[in-house]
């Protein structure tokens, strides 16, 4: 493949069985494909001027008359942007470059039986086009694959000049060294996609498809199946899961097909299914990270309400006379799984948890008092502004239920009235960081920019345009 495909996979690139559905596609459009062609015609342009060819040698005059051209060098060259299309026949990319010239400098040396000699030659090498087509595909580890499909080159002509020493000898083999050079160039064009190739599918299987995001979960991006590749785009679907690196197991539900909206106006488009988003809570459920203990420590002094029985008197009214000037513990846990639901616009949550009181004694024993379930339901919104992603929260219902009691009647309705209160100040908090949001990732080799996000049903759709830096990528 011609360098400029490879910018090309790189913008793109940002266990079940074979065929299951994605949880996360990642789509390549055809404006994309185009910036990758340009950005990558840029660069060639700006590099061939470095490179140094390789030594060229051959035979004449019955073989009595060898030479060598070496030193070569390229001063100037003339590298039409090629055409790269989706090329569904090979399920990949069909590279084209036509009219490619090019001017290099170099020196010859010549051996006639005990005779040397050497000088300089300026070469002219015109209408050089190239056709190569990179076919893509999934290996057995689930990797994405590149192969070499095919590749034709040609050259179209070769204007020579030598000069020093005994140049005019060459004047008379001057068209069978000419045609030798072509024949060379051609030679060594294909080889060197191949190896481009090679070098590419060789970086690819080193990249990981599962790592640790943290100590707790891990996020598995193996392809679900081979890549998908029509006229206007290519579509990878990738499985998308977050586990519990301490309990490495598959959740309760399974990700749904859905397809993600066309935006060629973007160069790239993403979607996030609500099973990827509810599989990171499954893993963080796993690792036993929805509980949390709660003393009077933590409540703010200037709440009314404290973590002691007298001050839960109110709540319970039997607690103060049963087990007077006692700190308690609250024993908070998810019961259940949270999930989320994502529908047109809005983004759901649900929580069901229970909440375990009991008093702390003068030796440190704890007595258990009662038991409480919370059933709350969350809504928010989520968009892009800046280069920066942000969101509100709303709460829209909370009831609390009692499920035992060691101390008497529990007054829920009134500590359901004081959770929504507290729940409410809580909100006010989370909105003012949902408010200023978070930066958009910006990788070593690329940025996004000009990015919108839409919440569909079941799944998040992000298009956006990106920002390649070659320097980052090629040095």
């Amino acid at each position: 493949m011609l360098p400029s495909g490879i910018v090309v996979l790189l913008l793109f690139l940002v266990a079940d069985t074979c065929g299951e559905n994605p949880a996360i596609q990642l789509i390549l459009n055809n404006k994309g494909l185009q910036y990758g062609k340009h950005v990558g015609a840029g660069w060639i342009q700006d590099k061939l001027e470095l490179v140094t060819l390789p030594d060229i040698s051959g035979d004449t005059m019955f073989g009595t008359l060898h030479y060598t051209l070496t030193g070569i060098n390229i001063t100037k060259c003339d590298f039409p942007e090629p055409s790269v299309q989706f090329y569904q026949d090979a399920t990949g990319f069909k590279t084209s470059v036509s009219g490619f010239n090019i001017a290099v400098t170099g020196g010859w040396m010549a051996r006639l039986g005990l005779i040397h000699d050497r000088g300089s030659f300026d070469m002219a090498i015109f209408k050089v086009d190239v056709t190569s087509v990179m076919g893509l595909g999934e290996d057995p580890d689930r990797h994405l694959s590149v192969t070499d499909v095919s590749c034709e080159a040609h050259v179209g002509d070769v204007d020579v000049q030598f000069h020093g020493g005994a140049s005019w000898i060459f004047k008379i083999f001057v068209n069978h060294i000419k045609g030798r050079i072509r024949g060379v160039i051609e030679d060594k064009i294909c080889p060197y996609v191949e190896e481009s190739i090679g070098n590419l599918e060789h970086h690819l299987q080193a990249v990981n498809v599962s790592f640790d995001v943290n100590q707790d979960v891990t996020l598995d991006l193996p392809l679900t199946g081979s890549p998908v590749v029509n006229v206007s785009c290519l579509n990878l679907g990738l499985k998308g899961q977050f586990y519990s690196i301490k309990n490495h197991s598959d959740p309760p539900f399974k990700a749904q097909p859905f397809t993600v909206p066309e935006q060629p106006g973007y160069m790239l488009s993403m979607g996030l299914s609500e099973f990827t988003l509810n599989s990171a809570l499954y893993g963080y459920y796993s690792a036993g990270l929805f509980q949390a203990l709660i003393n009077d420590s933590m409540i703010p002094p200037s709440l009314p309400v404290h973590l002691n029985t007298s001050s839960m008197g109110p709540f319970v009214p039997q607690l103060p006379k049963m087990f007077p000037d006692l700190l308690m513990n609250l024993q908070v846990y998810a019961t259940e799984v949270p999930l989320f639901s994502l529908q047109p616009g809005a983004v759901g949550l649900s929580v069901q948890g229970t909440v375990k009181a009991s008093a702390i004694q003068k030796n440190a024993t704890e007595t258990p008092l009662f038991q409480l379930n919370v059933d709350s339901k969350f809504s928010g919104k989520v968009w892009i502004a800046a280069g920066r992603l942000k969101g509100s929260m709303a709460m829209n219902n909370l009831s609390v239920t009692l499920q035992g009691s060691e101390v008497g009647p529990v007054k829920t309705e009134a500590i359901e009235q004081f959770m929504k209160i507290g729940a409410t100040a809580v909100m006010i908090k989370v909105n003012e960081k949902l408010g200023d949001g978070v930066a958009l990732p910006r990788m070593k080799q690329a940025q996004l920019v000009n990015t919108v996000l839409q919440v569909e049903e079941g799944f998040i759709a992000m298009s956006s345009d990106a920002q390649v830096f070659l320097a980052d990528i090629f040095n």
